[in-house]
């Protein structure tokens, strides 16, 4: 009898994988880049961002045209802190800290939505007045040293307009031409040492004692005849006196690179506009020893 035969088993055939077509998965993309834009509006709000110098207030240490890194977290953070001042003002602040004498810092002014940038010239606490121009603080003035007077060369940043610099500007001997601005060093009861520029009398020469509220900070220009600060009111674009701590929102720490003027939208320009002397200049005061006049 013939053995019975059992019929083989069919192996089961994989089904052929289903390849992704292709295409752009849109939604993917969208994610991908809505992550980047947090990750970059983080980063601008919590650690550092970049701030272009628009005005001549902080001459002769910042020049229109330089661009700057502002760090965002050593005052500790507020409203102001948000990119874009999205957040409404408030009083508070995560992990406050007080602004040192001399720290060039960025503030919001009080009835707009706009960055300044001005030197920390006065503390909480502290009585502040301006008498001819020159600081009195806590009673005593502050130290200012006449230095050898600043040529700056004229660009389109720095027209050395005849109006604001009356009779500041020359003609070198090799032709170009030149601001001299008269340079004096300051001195602030911490050590913190910078250059300003005072060569008229004007209203702000003058400003009656004040005592900085506890949270608050007096600010001034360092281009002393050319800054609406902490001694012009705020109908005239100043600060209105003393301000408050959380509307500081960094502090500036250094330069990464400066354009002249002369650089058009085509980025060819761009090198040959370039203020090559001026790159990675650090902004935080030299600070020096009371007793040695030198860096401790």
């Amino acid at each position: 009898m013939p053995a019975s035969r059992t019929p083989a088993l069919e192996s089961p055939q994989a089904e052929p994988s289903k390849s992704h077509e292709g295409g752009t998965n849109w939604l993917a993309e969208l994610r991908g880049l809505l992550m980047m834009l947090l990750a970059v509006v983080a980063f601008h709000s919590f650690l550092a961002k970049p701030f272009y110098i628009p005005s001549i207030s902080m001459m002769p240490n910042l020049l229109v045209g330089d661009q700057l890194v502002v760090s965002k977290y050593p005052y500790g953070w507020s409203w102001v802190s948000a990119s874009m001042h999205v957040l409404p003002r408030s009083k508070t602040r995560i992990l406050p800290a007080t602004p040192a004498y001399g720290d060039i810092v960025i503030v919001v002014p009080p009835d707009r939505d706009e960055d300044y940038i001005k030197r920390v010239v006065a503390l909480p606490g502290d009585r502040i007045a301006v008498v001819g121009g020159r600081i009195i603080l806590n009673g005593k003035p502050v130290p200012q040293v006449a230095e050898a007077p600043l040529e700056l060369p004229v660009d389109p940043n720095q027209p050395c307009d005849p109006e604001e610099f009356p009779g500041l500007r020359f003609r070198g001997p090799e032709g170009l031409q030149y601001c001299e601005l008269p340079i004096f060093r300051e001195t602030l009861p911490n050590g913190a040492t910078y250059r300003i520029i005072d060569h008229r009398q004007q209203i702000l020469d003058s400003y009656p004692e004040t005592k900085v509220p506890e949270g608050h900070a007096f600010l001034m220009g360092d281009n002393r005849d050319h800054s609406a600060d902490s001694r012009a009111p705020v109908a005239e674009k100043g600060l209105g006196g003393p301000v408050p701590l959380a509307d500081i929102g960094g502090r500036a720490e250094f330069i990464t690179y400066s354009l002249d003027g002369k650089e058009s939208w085509n980025p060819l320009s761009w090198f040959g506009a370039l203020r090559s002397n001026r790159a990675w200049t650090r902004l935080r005061p030299m600070i020096v020893s009371p007793q040695t006049g030198t860096k401790p």
